[in-house]
């Protein structure tokens, strides 16, 4: 009988699930989406908006230790693996009524298609040489020899990137994954190199309270 065995992380990109005799090994490719409602008794409370963090019309009113009883809901190895966290603040009705329109989403099509394209294009050697689960196709699946080729800061990025590490006491995945990011960012500003605001732009996408 073989021993249960568990599962692989989902970076690799594959799940293993072992039972009684039968090894099952999956490929594992989910997008991961979450929110979370700034509200005191969590997800199921909709009757009343008691506190909304940060919010400037009703500043929260709960204890600092509440405050982090409920943050820490969301493990912090959990939090580290998602490269983009945005807060979504209250919309002013200045905004709302205002006629100027937004980026049309076939604006943002072309944007998208063309840092894919320019991804492809990098990555098609390593792609040609690599087998099928360890393929490259987007900057996402840059391992750490493909964040150091790829992904190589200026100067003044490798001083904004080492104050962040000690300011936002970042870990050794949120180093790389901000990189991967800021590779991103730059693909869609169709920039070659990783500039600074590049980079600053991919910090401030890191949790801005760290549980």
């Amino acid at each position: 009988m073989l021993r249960p065995q568990p599962p692989v992380s989902s970076e690799g990109k594959q799940i293993t699930s072992a039972r009684l005799t039968v090894i099952l090994r999956k490929a594992l490719i989910i997008p991961f989406f979450c929110f979370v409602m700034h509200e005191k008794y969590g997800l199921l409370c909709v009757t009343l908006p008691l506190w909304i963090l940060g919010d400037s019309q009703k500043p929260c009113t709960c204890a600092p230790a509440m405050v982090t009883k409920y943050q820490k809901r969301i493990s912090g190895p959990i939090l580290d693996r998602i490269d983009i966290h945005i807060e979504v603040p209250r919309v002013d009705y200045e905004k709302l009524s205002e006629d100027r329109l937004g980026e049309s989403s076939e604006s943002i099509r072309k944007r998208v298609q063309t840092a894919r394209d320019i991804q492809n294009q990098r990555y098609s050697n390593i792609r040609n040489s690599s087998t099928e689960s360890s393929a490259v196709l987007c900057n996402a699946d840059m391992r750490i020899g493909e964040v150091r080729q790829f992904c190589q800061l200026q100067p003044e990025g490798q001083s904004l990137m080492r104050a962040a590490m000690s300011q936002l006491n970042l870990s050794a995945r949120a180093y790389h994954r901000i990189l991967k990011l800021s590779r991103t960012i730059a693909d869609l500003a169709g920039s070659e190199d990783i500039q600074s605001a590049h980079l600053a732009e991919a910090l401030q996408y890191r949790p801005k309270i760290m549980m």
